[in-house]
């Protein structure tokens, strides 16, 4: 469920919207959230899909769910349909259905053959590698194209032709007639159209000339009726265009929307590039754009986090103009604080060492029921059967125990989680010096209560080797072994691949025990394992013949950079 609480709060952009709210600029907020169907949404975009959604949440408004598509040879129907399912997994409703730029490609045209009537528009020839030497520099002016001055006769004819398909493609581009002695480059008449002859997913074959994000965004955002047009900060140059356009042709709504820019969300030990997490699905890298270790919202939720995990961290990662640089501990955090309310619990033992209950007898060692979750009557409880041989984890046994140890030991005793006390008396080695069982006592008068007349410290989780269920369990871990993986330089001052910092010990999968419970859960059923961490049952891979978990995130932050 939703509230107003879970959105970030007096940051500038909300100060903006009241201001214009109380003057009676706008009497009501239009947001998008407008993707380019070209992969999969990422960590970034899911900051940015709570900023648009919640903001239109927050102010009773709406917002839409637009996809920019106006670059056909990347874009297709997989990737319209995952952004749709991972914005309503996220919590969010979009306005009415879908909308597309490519739906507009009609008045994005016509609008494009005013502004040659009106004198703001020109066909040019120039290839590619002349257009950037006519650009100029950041530090000198461009110059005037020599097709800049054609008639508007001639122009007209020249755009009418190449929307018919009269000329190969690259050979000619439309071009706004702006300033090429502009400060900003983006102003130096920007290219509005090209010839690309390419299948779009959503209008087939119909055009072989395209629109540039730049002309369409804006156009797109005035159709909608947006007043708030929301992007990151490298899109600040961009928005003197995005305002002549606007300006320089019929207004195509009442509403004129207005541009403002907010900080790019950069989470450390991580990459929110498309292309590159594109290449780390291409070159098999991963298993795909939903691999549980990718930063794609799909991935996120394979691996177990949450909506409300996800919101919460948008929340504290913030707004601002400011850099945004954010450490994966902060999402980690956020995702475990969720779930530490919101995970019942079970108990697994991930790397079993075996546990003979030398005085166990069928009928007087009970079993005892458990609650779910500690401060959650209403998940209920299960039994936690016990049978002669349990299993703990290795780790929670030493034979030679460190100062501060309160596990089990040699003539030590513990308790089992939910369970008895035990004393090891015997510890059971094979011929190369390994332990591989331990022979314990009950105290059988320990069953929920202490005993009488000593402390026992230590508490350990186990499982019933007789009831256990066998899970195969995917232990994740961060996919980088460095900060920021694509911005590392090499001797000679290149920036290496930021494939060499792959983190090799990113996946790791096992064979375990669980309590008999989790032979019977669903796909995508979030769990804590006792004393061990967060984790979920595979949305692809599970089946109670073959239970998967992938592990979320451990109970605390323990990462080192390897």
């Amino acid at each position: 469920m939703l509230n107003k609480d879970q959105f970030a709060d007096n940051h500038f952009i909300r100060t903006i919207i009241e201001d214009d709210l109380k003057s009676g600029k706008h009497t009501a907020v239009q947001t998008r959230f407008p993707p380019e169907p070209n992969g999969y949404l990422h960590i970034g975009h899911a900051k940015s899909i709570c900023l648009n959604f919640g903001l239109a949440y927050i102010y009773d408004g709406l917002c839409n769910l637009r996809f920019d598509d106006t670059n056909p040879e990347k874009e297709n129907d997989e990737y319209v349909n995952a952004i749709k399912e991972d914005v309503e997994w996220l919590g969010f409703h979009w306005a009415g259905e879908p909308r597309f730029a490519s739906n507009y490609f009609d008045r994005l045209y016509d609008y494009a053959v005013g502004l040659i009537k009106d004198g703001k528009a020109y066909v040019d020839d120039l290839t590619p590698e002349e257009m950037r030497e006519y650009r100029g520099t950041l530090t000198e002016a461009g110059k005037n194209s020599p097709y800049r001055d054609r008639s508007i006769e001639e122009n007209l004819d020249l755009f009418t032709r190449m929307k018919n398909g009269e000329f190969p493609d690259g050979s000619k581009t439309l071009r706004l007639k702006i300033d090429m002695a502009s400060g900003n480059i983006n102003m130096r008449d920007p290219v509005i159209y090209r010839i690309r002859r390419a299948h779009h997913h959503n209008t087939g074959d119909k055009w072989c000339i395209y629109p540039m994000y730049d002309y369409t965004h804006c156009i797109s955002d005035a159709i909608e009726g947006i007043t708030h047009s929301l992007c990151t900060l490298e899109f600040e140059a961009h928005r003197p265009l995005y305002d002549w356009v606007l300006d320089n042709i019929p207004a195509p709504h009442a509403t004129r929307p207005r541009q403002y820019e907010f900080s790019r969300l950069e989470l450390l030990y991580s990459i929110t590039s498309k292309r590159k997490l594109n290449q780390l699905v291409s070159d098999g890298h991963v298993a795909g754009w939903d691999d549980p270790r990718m930063p794609t919202i799909s991935g996120m939720r394979r691996r177990g986090y949450t909506p409300e995990g996800l919101r919460l961290f948008a929340k504290r990662a913030g707004i601002s103009k400011s850099e945004n640089i954010v450490d994966m501990s902060v999402l980690e955090g956020a995702i475990r604080e969720e779930l530490e309310n919101s995970a019942p619990r079970l108990m697994a033992v991930l790397n079993p060492l075996k546990v003979t209950l030398t005085n166990f007898e069928a009928g007087k060692t009970q079993s005892r029921h458990a609650a779910f979750h500690p401060n959650h009557e209403e998940m209920g409880d299960r039994e936690v059967p016990v049978s002669q041989t349990i299993y703990i984890e290795a780790d929670d046994f030493a034979e030679n125990p460190p100062k501060g140890f309160k596990r089990l030991t040699p003539g030590g005793e513990v308790r089992l989680r939910h369970g008895y006390v035990i004393k090891c008396d015997e510890v059971v080695k094979d011929e190369a010096g390994n332990v591989v069982e331990l022979k314990c006592s009950i105290d059988h008068d320990t069953l929920g209560k202490n005993p009488e007349g000593r402390k026992v410290k230590g508490v350990i989780h186990w499982v019933s080797a007789e009831h256990a269920a066998e899970i195969k369990v995917r232990l994740y871990d961060r996919l980088f072994t460095v900060e920021r993986p694509d911005a590392v330089r090499g001797e000679d001052g290149n920036y290496l691949p930021f494939t060499d910092f792959l983190n090799p010990e990113s996946i790791k999968e096992i064979t375990a025990y669980a309590e008999p419970a989790a032979k019977d859960l669903p796909a995508e059923s979030r769990w804590q394992f006792e004393r061990i961490g967060y984790f979920v049952t595979d949305r692809k891979d599970h089946s109670k013949d073959t239970p998967v978990f992938n592990r979320t995130v451990t109970l605390k932050d323990s990462w080192q950079p390897k």
